[in-house]
């Protein structure tokens, strides 16, 4: 009898560590994906703010000023909910205003040029990184969350599902080939 009890116990400890072990796992995925959202922010925000820069900058032609003004503008300005379709609209933008190397070549030839062509490519380019992390991250915790053990011992507790942010992220040409960055 007693040793049937000491089984039990056993199969019980063994149980409550494997869950214990699997919600420190999900906690990890959870932080991982604050973690990786609070990156994407910022190159989401150094992207807009240097379209910004460059728009004001007044190296480009009016047109494409305003096209590029707008569109970071509204992306750093949009609220949580409408900032996919914002972000996609200033992808939009940039390779609408970077399609041609002639543009990129334009704004290099400005004093300050090159560095602002720089940093443009650079935050173009971290942009679909940093969104790739995020969603790799936000699959994990899905993939976790939908086992059966997940759901019926609701170990997420009440951390809210995990959404993956969907966007336009295509680089323009011009700025996505340049040698040598």
């Amino acid at each position: 009898m007693i040793e049937t009890l000491v089984w039990i116990a056993v199969g019980l400890l063994a149980v409550a560590l494997y869950l214990s072990w699997t919600a420190g796992r999900l906690d990890r995925l959870h932080t991982r994906i604050d973690a990786a959202r609070a990156a994407l922010d910022a190159q989401l925000v150094r992207r807009a703010s240097v379209a910004l820069e460059l728009a004001t900058s007044g190296v480009l032609d009016p047109a494409a000023s305003i096209v590029l003004y707008e569109a970071a503008h509204a992306a750093r300005l949009a609220p949580e909910d409408q900032r996919e379709v914002a972000e996609s609209e200033l992808s939009q933008a940039l390779r609408a205003v970077f399609g041609d190397a002639d543009q990129v070549g334009a704004v290099k030839a400005a004093p300050g040029g090159e560095e602002a062509a720089g940093e443009l490519a650079a935050a173009v380019r971290r942009v679909p990184m940093a969104r790739r992390f995020h969603n790799d991250a936000v699959r994990a915790a899905r993939a976790l969350r939908t086992h059966r053990k997940v759901r019926w011992f609701r170990l997420a507790g009440h951390a809210p599902f995990p959404l993956a942010f969907e966007m336009d992220d295509e680089p323009p040409v011009a700025l996505a080939d340049r040698p040598g960055s």
